[in-house]
């Protein structure tokens, strides 16, 4: 797997959530639909400030100070302080943020299976795969 796993794993969490969206108000009504959808979306935006602090802390040649903290700022105060107000709205149902934030988790859980399963990680079958391609 490589670095574009998380952003793949990203973009088909937020699709995931979206088509989750209309029928949620549908069959859960609007504040557990939105305590769901606000869940999720927090665990989206942690995992992209988690995974650009990452990049920029840990990576060859020299590091950029003012933007690692940056990240770290919004990441950690801001955003836990955010995810606090979220868990004590009074209209939301602490198992129904839980599922939205655990909908990432979940995602790239499914996704790694999937690449187990079906050998995607294999040495030869990348090789075959690879010759085909050329």
């Amino acid at each position: 797997m490589g670095l574009d796993f998380i952003a793949r794993t990203l973009r088909t969490s937020s699709i995931l959530l979206l088509i989750f969206l209309p029928f949620g108000f549908y069959y859960l009504g609007v504040f557990p639909t939105l305590a769901v959808f606000s869940g999720g979306v927090w665990g989206l935006i942690n995992l992209i400030f988690l995974s650009q602090l990452v990049r920029t802390v840990i990576r060859p040649g020299k590091i950029d100070v003012k933007r690692a903290v940056g990240l770290g700022v919004i990441k950690f105060p801001l955003l836990y302080l955010a995810g606090y107000f979220l868990v004590s709205v009074d209209r939301f149902d602490p198992l129904l943020l839980l599922a939205g934030f655990s909908v990432f988790p979940a995602v790239m859980l499914l996704k790694s299976l999937g690449r187990v399963i079906l050998g995607m990680d294999n040495e030869g079958r990348s090789q075959k795969h690879l010759q085909e391609t050329l």
